[in-house]
């Protein structure tokens, strides 16, 4: 019974995307486990069971570290998506 539960609490809590946006300059994602694809026009990430999608201009990845990253730049757009298969 432990383990199940130990397992839900991981899935709610270390599983769920964080997004904190400061304007249209910065977004802090947390629980980002993979970089789909990067540009300075496009950003693609994979954050729990989330596909995140970001266009801007000028954007740069930053301080990648276990389950966070930073973006900069100006941002323009930002988009969500459920990962398939998940």
């Amino acid at each position: 019974m432990f383990d199940k539960l130990t397992e839900k609490v991981n899935a709610a809590v270390f599983e769920e995307a964080g997004m904190h946006i400061s304007g249209n300059r910065e977004i802090i994602l947390e629980n980002c486990r993979r970089i789909e694809e990067c540009s300075d026009v496009f950003m693609s990430f994979a954050c729990g069971k989330l596909l995140v999608h970001i266009w801007g201009n000028d954007l740069r990845a930053f301080d990648y570290r276990t389950g966070g990253l930073v973006i900069r730049g100006k941002i323009s757009q930002i988009e969500l998506a459920e990962r398939r298969g998940r």
